[in-house]
């Protein structure tokens, strides 16, 4: 069992559902970044997705693709986030980590070495969002063996017929994008994301956790009403960007957390 099976377990016997926040590993800088993340539990937040800098991040907004940029100028890099890892595990053993982006740096590295590298640093699970199923020997399956959950996106365009594929091999939670197009576009519905909730959860016994649309507690509450959690990320990243303090954003992160929980 993984921290995030764990946690999810520990959440369902409380009868509460799951906050997620993202945060873009060392933006604005290293220290800011590291003060976020390690005070996102204190804030409420069950599982942290740390967000993988890279050059190219297609899936993003404008709001997370400039993070990355200010995290690459910085000096950010894979070796780097892992440290953050490291050092987060240093004070922190059971809060999971999902470390997020794209495929192009772990392939870099090496999935052996990543693998292996990212397990002892603390890293719980992975969003690659740019690798689909039919690639699952590239990534997902060594992940799995390894010990490392592999979480994959559904989307409003993800049909009957695809979506079977998309939930093969997928484990620790299914993440559900709430919208059509990048991060940061529009705002979710919850009458909208309701029934494609309840569709992925007909296939599938692993939590599903809304993300893509969620920038306010009320809305943190209706969509976490309508799954098992909310996950919000540009909202928070746009916080950092806007000069707030580590204080300020996680503030602004409890009154998320606090709407998801009230679901």
């Amino acid at each position: 069992m993984t921290r995030i099976d764990a946690k999810f377990a520990a959440l369902h016997a409380e009868g509460k559902k799951a906050f997620v926040a993202y945060i873009m590993a060392g933006d604005p800088d290293y220290e800011t970044s590291l003060e976020v993340v390690k005070g996102l539990p204190g804030a409420g937040v069950d599982i942290i997705e740390m967000g993988l800098p890279f050059t190219d991040p297609m899936a993003d907004g404008p709001t997370i693709q400039l993070a990355g940029q200010r995290a690459l100028e910085g000096g950010m890099t894979l070796e780097r986030t892992l440290q953050m890892a490291r050092e987060f595990r240093e004070t922190d053993d059971t809060t999971p980590i999902v470390m997020m982006g794209y495929y192009n740096p772990i392939y870099s590295r090496g999935v052996d070495k990543f693998l292996v590298d990212a397990k002892e640093a603390g890293i719980d699970g992975l969003i690659v969002v740019d690798l689909p199923p039919e690639e699952d020997e590239e990534l997902c399956i060594p992940a799995q063996k390894a010990g490392l959950n592999f979480i994959r996106l559904a989307t409003p365009t993800t049909d009957d017929k695809r979506l079977p594929k998309v939930l093969t091999n997928t484990s620790g939670f299914v993440y559900y994008v709430s919208i059509t197009g990048i991060t940061g576009a529009a705002a979710a519905q919850a009458s909208d994301v309701g029934p494609e909730v309840a569709r992925i959860k007909s296939h599938t016994d692993l939590p599903v956790i809304v993300g893509f649309g969620i920038r306010t507690p009320d809305t943190s509450r209706e969509i976490a009403g309508v799954a098992d959690g909310a996950v919000v990320g540009s909202a928070i990243v746009g916080k950092l960007a806007e000069g707030l303090s580590p204080a300020e954003v996680l503030d602004f992160v409890k009154g998320l957390a606090d709407g998801a929980h009230s679901a």
